[in-house]
């Protein structure tokens, strides 16, 4: 069995060596190179074959002794294979993912006016696609090209966009190349990256009812094309859809909201213990941060300063995935907190009777009743969330969590 991996300056976000290991079974690794020693390594290093990410697609170019004919007219590879003879051979498996994607989302980009952002390898390569599946313009965007982010008339008609930068990735979380309510005529969104599963280019334009399609389905299918050339063996479409659902269960959070008392955390443990899947409280997590307990930071400094700490708790814990997270029962008061816990997760609310909810040590629910807040933020709860639970026994509560959602 070779020796492949995965080659990039930063890889800390990369779900590649399990896609991998689920397509070919072969040893497959992540390899962070700085630029200054890429030719080193590219000269030196013993693999067998290469996928290649940001910021090298270009730049490994001339350490191949071969390119096919689509990395040859792209100018960029991001699969290396290494011949017999000890030679190496480029090819571009991104098209075949980018395709993939866009065939797979319904959307029809004949005729369309289409904008790419970014022009690096990525950028070149989704271009292609959409010329060839029949686009009528395709304009590149970049900070210093013809069309840039100073003057957006020129795009601003884009029928739609693609994401082909980095900006938005891991942990880079919250980030947007450009403001989606620039562009009234858009009526679909692209974006190449794949973590998070949900980019805030995509949540913005889901919150204006345009279809948004992250990078995962093209990330797994460019990899067949990948394993393909390194083991020889044909890997069938249905492969690369199964593999792409289970990476998004297994990758994705599950956050639980509802009321205080409602049985978040104890629902969240029984959970965790079933799928072996880390819990996470995040109230826990605040009283870490503080240094106090929450009702003690209650007191001190009132709930707006509570509020905004809790809110930044968020913004670390949400990045991360394959989370149980339990979540304070005021986290949807605040719109902010909304694109956190969309980005990386599915939105459990549990519901449990209002009569039964405790109100000791739980400072919201001293200040105002439960049946009280409940009334305040009920609607709010069911816009926020997925999927809705009664929580009336933890064990099976959890167990119909895991079972709806296939966990």
């Amino acid at each position: 069995m070779g020796t492949y991996g995965l080659l990039g300056e930063k890889l800390g976000h990369s779900f590649s060596p399990q896609i991998h290991r689920l397509l070919g079974g072969y040893d497959y690794r992540l390899i962070e190179v700085a630029p200054d020693a890429l030719d080193g390594f590219m000269r030196s290093a013993d693999f067998d074959g290469l996928n290649v990410t940001i910021p090298y697609k270009k730049a490994v170019v001339p350490y191949c002794a071969e390119l096919s004919p689509r990395a040859a007219a792209l100018g960029n590879v991001n699969t290396i294979v290494r011949r017999p003879d000890g030679s190496l051979y480029g090819d571009n498996t991104d098209y075949c993912g980018f395709e993939t994607l866009v065939r797979a989302s319904g959307i029809s980009v004949a005729g369309a006016k289409c904008a790419v952002l970014g022009s690096g390898g990525a950028s070149c390569t989704a271009q292609a696609v959409l010329r060839d599946l029949g686009a009528a313009q395709v304009l590149c965007i970049s900070r210093s090209g013809v069309y840039n982010y100073t003057d957006i008339s020129p795009w601003q008609d884009a029928d739609i966009l693609v994401n082909a930068t980095p900006v938005g990735m891991y942990p880079g979380n919250g980030s947007a190349p450009v403001d989606i309510a620039q562009f009234p005529g858009c009526r679909a969104v692209f974006d190449l990256i794949y973590n998070p599963a949900r980019t805030r280019l995509m949540l913005d334009a889901e919150a204006r009812n345009i279809p948004a399609f992250g990078g995962l389905l093209m990330l797994v299918a460019q990899a067949r094309a990948a394993a393909e050339l390194f083991t020889g063996r044909s890997i069938g479409d249905d492969c690369v859809r199964r593999i792409a659902g289970q990476l998004a269960v297994q990758t994705g959070n599950i956050i639980l909201i509802g009321m205080a008392g409602c049985g978040k955390t104890s629902v969240g443990k029984a959970l965790a213990r079933r799928t072996g899947r880390e819990f996470v409280d995040t109230d826990a997590l605040f009283e870490e941060k503080a240094g106090i307990s929450i009702p003690r930071y209650f007191s001190l400094y009132g709930e707006a300063a509570f509020r905004r700490l809790e809110t930044r708790v968020l913004t670390d814990v949400t990045r991360r995935s394959g989370l149980i997270i339990a979540t304070g029962g005021g986290v949807v008061t605040q719109p902010e907190n909304l694109p956190l816990l969309k980005q990386n997760g599915v939105v459990v609310w549990l519901r449990r009777p209002v009569a039964d909810l405790p109100s000791d040590g739980r400072p919201m629910s001293q200040m105002h009743t439960p049946a009280a807040l409940y009334e305040a933020r009920k609607d709010l709860y069911a816009a926020w969330s997925d999927f809705v639970f009664d929580n009336d026994a933890v064990t099976e509560t959890a167990e119909n969590i895991q079972k709806e959602l296939r966990l």
